[in-house]
């Protein structure tokens, strides 16, 4: 929501006005007589700020007037182009849309199928030398010991970092990213992919591909180095990126319900607890610090996203 006009002659005037420039919008009456503007994209928010502004301003400037007709005219042009556009879909549509209330994001099914791409070509988890290009890195920093304590592992990475992450260093930037397609057995790609189609698509659907696409990256990018700074370059998975997904996506609902962003509590209290599970060793060797990593991350993103809306 951007705003609040006063009366619905006025709601419809902008709404046909917002709808000829490109945004797409909705008007709402309320009980008290006003009416309140939605806008669909976020990307779209601060451009039609502006425009409801200049709209109070001045309602009978004619730039704002007999709109009407034209934005019947983009409607009914829009719905043809819909019909044509499903029309040519039909069979992706039908193959992939029931998967989720949302719909498969291309973004999320893009991501699905490289890592499973990638569990085939790793002997489903058994050889990783075809795809240990995709690692962090293929050697730790010279003393620090995944078997040592992490703690002194973490120091020891730390202290001496210029000697970490030799291929990124030297160009190999997207192993920065790539530990998150290895994974190591059937269980662990399903339900990471499990939870990717679900919170990705959601995010997809509501908020966009490119913002899905950034987020995904940095989440990445932060679980992976934190991992590789408390254990070494041996790991890989998605998870990282689903905690920080799913934090996102709980912290953004619970403080912006207007994104349409949302998790059951007990959604979130059955992952903490399958967190937690991992992190005291009953599920054996886990990366626990690319979950945590992830985790913080996602929520902190979801925190921050969430201020300008309140």
């Amino acid at each position: 929501m951007i705003g609040q006009l006063n009366g619905e002659p006025q709601a419809r005037s902008f709404h046909d006005f917002l709808f000829v420039q490109g945004v797409d919008n909705e008007v709402e009456g309320n009980e008290d007589g006003s009416w309140s503007v939605w806008v669909h994209a976020e990307e779209e928010l601060d451009r039609a700020k502006e425009m409801l502004v200049a709209f109070q301003q001045n309602p009978a400037d004619p730039r704002f007037q007999n709109q009407s007709a034209a934005a019947e005219q983009l409607r009914e042009a829009k719905k043809k182009e819909q019909a044509r556009y499903e029309q040519r879909v039909k069979e992706r549509r039908h193959l992939f849309r029931p998967l989720t209330g949302y719909g498969f994001g291309p973004v999320t099914f893009v991501l699905i199928f490289i890592s499973a791409v990638v569990f085939i070509k790793s002997s489903f988890g058994d050889n990783f030398e075809p795809v240990s290009g995709l690692f962090i890195s293929k050697a730790d920093v010279p003393g620090a010991s995944q078997f040592d304590h992490v703690w002194t592992s973490f120091l020891t990475r730390i202290t001496d970092f210029k000697k970490a992450l030799p291929e990124v260093r030297s160009g190999e930037v997207w192993r920065l990213f790539t530990p998150m397609f290895i994974h190591m057995s059937i269980m662990h790609i399903f339900f990471n992919m499990l939870w990717l189609r679900d919170l990705g698509s959601m995010i997809e659907g509501r908020q966009g591909s490119g913002l899905f696409v950034i987020l995904v990256l940095v989440l990445a990018a932060l679980s992976n180095v934190a991992q590789f700074l408390t254990g070494g370059p041996d790991f890989g998975g998605m998870s990282g990126v689903v905690y920080g997904l799913e934090g996102y996506i709980w912290i953004r609902g619970k403080m912006h319900p207007g994104s349409g962003l949302y998790l059951h509590t007990s959604t979130v209290i059955s992952s903490l607890i399958w967190f937690f599970c991992c992190l005291i060793g009953l599920l054996g060797a886990v990366a626990n610090t690319c979950h945590a990593a992830g985790l913080v991350a996602g929520m902190a993103w979801g925190a921050l996203s969430s201020l300008r809306h309140r």
